[in-house]
């Protein structure tokens, strides 16, 4: 199988290669939370990179529920024809583009100013870092189903605005992964307990968005192979996941993992175990691959050819990439040119775990905004430096979210 052999879908559509842009936050919304002009270069930067699909960053369900004060949103048709514009220049050059669709819970910042949701009322355990977290509100049956609902209309509009798909978050820590793990679900109803309840409110929305959009829209879902914490939702809880998805339509699953409490998306597991540098989830996913009927994606650390061939030579379907494509956005037309690009950022070694994984993701939202102005990035900056430098930026966008919530509270 070589990555730029063709893949198709269930759905039968074709994705034109093996490699996808994953999804990083961008954090780039205008003043409406809708696709911005910098969002809208980054992306077209992307596109003109040669991968066969983009999945967007966070695209939040509830204007309430962010994972960023500066996201974007897909609740209602008001923006639409900025959706629409972002579509267009996602598949100008032949890709597929999806909104990767989310929901927070609990992992959402405090100084927003909105009470988060989770499945259970367990705040988030970040040592001196936790008190930037609320403690959550357990959600009752109507907050679940509202949760349902917004799901599926963010991915009815999404095909209505031209994008190819959605790809649902259930990773990362963020709601549906929250529901997944016993440690953060601690339900005794018909939504916590066993696995079959704890996996329902995922298996409810791919049901509630695929009776929503059409047979030839995308549905994908990225899946925490583990949360990498003692307890928590294991490597063989995925692998039964992944069985309940099958026959529920779905494109495709991609295999992430970790959570604010435990970034493995990083490299570290919170249990010490060692993790590979490069496509830490490959063995894993041989064992996925074995079990699922749809198609395979792995994301995490790849940025060499080699790795992303051993990921397919493993048999995984499609190679997720993202901090490299954050350096080099050409990487994927690069490789296909005989160009052995390998790009890094500087490597982080911070004792205090859950800062260097804040550290790390803004060193990669310090070269999203270099390509959002149409500069060269540059992967040796500073650590330090990006993080003071995201966390200004945040403290201004997060002024701007708290005005704009208040003005909608008074309308």
């Amino acid at each position: 199988m070589n990555l730029f052999d063709t893949l198709t879908l269930p759905n039968g559509s074709t994705i034109p290669n093996r490699l996808a842009k994953a999804a990083m936050e961008e954090n780039m919304a205008d003043a409406a939370q809708a696709p911005s002009e910098r969002l809208m270069r980054l992306y077209q930067a992307w596109a003109d990179g040669g991968a066969g699909l983009l999945i967007s960053g966070n695209v939040m369900v509830d204007s309430r529920a962010m994972t960023g004060p500066g996201g974007v949103v897909l609740e209602n048709d008001a923006q639409l024809e900025k959706f629409r514009r972002w579509a267009r220049i996602g598949r100008s050059a032949g890709a597929q583009f999806w909104l990767q669709i989310n929901h927070p819970g609990r992992q959402m910042q405090a100084n927003l100013g909105q009470q988060a949701w989770a499945p259970s009322a367990v705040p988030l355990e970040l040592g001196g870092m936790s008190r930037h977290f609320a403690t959550p509100k357990a959600m009752d049956e109507a907050m679940i189903a509202e949760v349902i609902q917004r799901f599926a209309r963010s991915a009815g509009l999404a095909e209505r605005a031209g994008f190819s798909g959605v790809e649902i978050h259930a990773a990362h820590g963020y709601l549906l992964s929250q529901f997944l793990s016993p440690l953060s679900n601690r339900r005794s109803d018909a939504w916590g307990g066993s696995l079959e309840n704890r996996a329902r409110l995922l298996l409810e929305i791919v049901r509630a968005v695929r009776a929503e959009v059409a047979p030839g829209f995308a549905v994908a879902v990225k899946l925490n192979s583990a949360d990498f914490q003692r307890g928590g939702f294991s490597a063989d809880d995925a692998r039964e996941v992944v069985r309940m998805l099958d026959g529920l339509g779905i494109d495709l699953v991609e295999l992430s993992g970790g959570s604010y409490e435990a970034p493995a998306m990083q490299g570290e597991a919170r249990d010490g175990r060692t993790l590979a540098r490069e496509a830490y989830f490959v063995e894993f996913a041989r064992d996925i691959r074995a079990a699922a009927r749809m198609p395979v994606m792995v994301t995490g650390g790849i940025r060499r050819r080699p790795v992303a061939e051993q990921v397919l030579a493993s048999g995984v379907d499609m190679v997720g990439i993202g901090t490299a494509l954050a350096i080099e956005p050409n990487l994927p037309r690069d490789w296909r040119a005989g160009k052995d690009s390998a790009p890094q950022l500087r490597p982080i070694t911070w004792k205090n775990k859950p800062l260097a994984s804040l550290a790390n993701m803004a060193a990669v939202k310090f070269q999203l905004r270099k390509l959002s102005r149409g500069r060269a990035t540059n992967p040796r900056v500073s650590p330090l430096c990006a993080l003071l430098a995201q966390q200004a930026g945040a403290l201004l966008q997060t002024r701007r979210y708290r005005r704009l919530m208040r003005s909608r509270a008074e309308a």
